[in-house]
């Protein structure tokens, strides 16, 4: 008998919030009479704010208090940025659904500049992403970057005091925030490169839960899937390190071929070694291109970064 009732795990920040109202109000559409629930959780990485990712234990920290719920059983799914996700996702859950991926671009975000070239020498800018830091410093190198923790809206709040001259955010975010006008300029693949999954939502579920599995199966895109496991194969070959300054976006191609482009940054010094290579198979394709980088590069990077 189909279930009833669906209970989805989520953070409590504003966006993570719509992205789980948003995967509800799909539910409900497609499935009639389903009774949504939503199951706020408050996790580690929401909570330190102080320090950087890297330092706490990387963007893992968002999902772990939301897959103690779904083993607890006091939810069913649980509603991610897929970028989030770690590549090596624990053997007890899988990713039931990847609904179709918004625009993955970063977002250049000032209230005095139009774009990252018009900006003073020395100029301050916000992120907490490794990979933004390491794709700014490679062109910027006289740019001051600086840690930017906390929401949305606590972001934009620390650009509009005068914390920073711009900080660095997902076009996605910001659109389905309703802030798109926001956005001074985007910073887009192939030449920028997003996270693994970025602007990409993803539901976690227990694995072996045929029922569950069934009402989400409407909202996979296999388009979405196909192209974003490209990318986090990547990341696992590189040891699925969700502190990895890396950026990975795929396209599907002519022909209905996939083309992985494939970044590694050093956040320090700007240093980036890039790949890109075609194919059919998501997973092969992730492994070619780490294979890549490591030809140019990537194990000493890797041994050396902090």
């Amino acid at each position: 008998m189909p279930a009833s009732r669906l209970r989805i795990a989520t953070r409590k920040s504003p966006l993570a919030l719509w992205q789980a109202g948003h995967v509800a109000q799909r539910l409900r559409a497609v499935h009639p009479g389903l009774t949504v629930e939503l199951l706020p959780l408050s996790t580690r990485g929401d909570e330190v704010l102080d320090r950087s990712l890297a330092e706490i234990g990387g963007k893992g920290l968002f999902l772990k208090e939301l897959e103690i719920a779904l083993a607890d059983d006091r939810a069913d799914i649980a509603v991610h940025s897929l970028k989030d996700v770690p590549a090596h996702l624990d053997p007890q859950f899988e990713l039931a659904a990847i609904l179709a991926r918004a625009d993955c671009a970063d977002a250049f975000v000032s209230n005095d500049f139009a774009s990252l070239d018009e900006l003073p020498q020395g100029a301050k800018v916000g992120t907490s992403s490794l990979r933004r830091a390491a794709q700014l410093r490679a062109r910027r190198s006289d740019l001051a970057i600086a840690d930017l923790r906390g929401n949305l809206g606590t972001r934009l709040a620390k650009l509009d005091r005068g914390d920073y001259a711009a900080i660095l955010l997902a076009v996605a975010g910001l659109q389905r925030m309703g802030l798109a006008a926001r956005i001074r300029s985007r910073l887009a693949p192939p030449d920028w490169l997003p996270a693994p999954g970025q602007a990409a939502i993803a539901v976690e579920a227990r694995a072996g839960d045929d029922a569950t599995a069934a009402l989400l199966a409407p909202l996979d895109d296999a388009a979405t899937r196909r192209t974003v496991t490209a990318e986090r194969a990547l990341g696992a070959a590189l040891g699925g390190d969700c502190t990895l300054p890396l950026g990975a976006w795929c396209e599907i191609a002519d022909a209905g071929a996939l083309h992985l482009y494939g970044l590694l940054g050093d956040a320090q010094n700007g240093r980036l070694l890039r790949a890109d290579a075609h194919g059919d198979d998501s997973k092969a394709l992730g492994e070619a291109v780490a294979r890549l980088l490591k030809e140019r590069g990537a194990d000493a990077l890797l041994r050396t970064r902090v």
